[in-house]
């Protein structure tokens, strides 16, 4: 495959992962708002933003270590590229892994509390 293309899908991946971060903080925010025009509970309205937040994160994330996969080893497979790749993709899933137990308020392993069962 040529290799422009391979650079161009990374860099538009790369953007889509900023553009779900950005609009999804956007669109969390006005959501936000909203709630708290209507004056519902300010603690519950908190926390569905919060919720919603980490979750463009984490998705704007995916799509970053994504793009990174692409260009380090379909572009340049050096020894080096892939070393670099996989710290950036340890950092990035470190923070995806801590944000995952931060929203959800149990490790990824544990079965879901009887109280978040019936919220969802």
């Amino acid at each position: 495959m040529n290799k422009s293309i391979i650079e161009a899908a990374g860099e538009a991946i790369d953007l889509a992962g900023v553009a779900v971060i950005v609009i999804g903080a956007l669109m969390t925010t006005v959501i936000f708002g909203y709630r708290l025009f209507q004056r519902r509970s300010v603690q519950e309205t908190y926390q569905k933003y919060r919720r919603g937040l980490g979750r463009a994160i984490l998705l704007g994330l995916e799509f970053l270590v994504a793009a990174d996969i692409i260009r380090t080893v379909a572009v340049s497979p050096t020894f080096a590229g892939v070393g670099v790749l996989a710290v950036i993709v340890l950092v990035r899933t470190i923070l995806s892994f801590s944000l995952e137990v931060e929203l959800e308020g149990r490790w990824p392993w544990q079965a879901q509390s009887l109280s978040r069962q019936t919220q969802a």
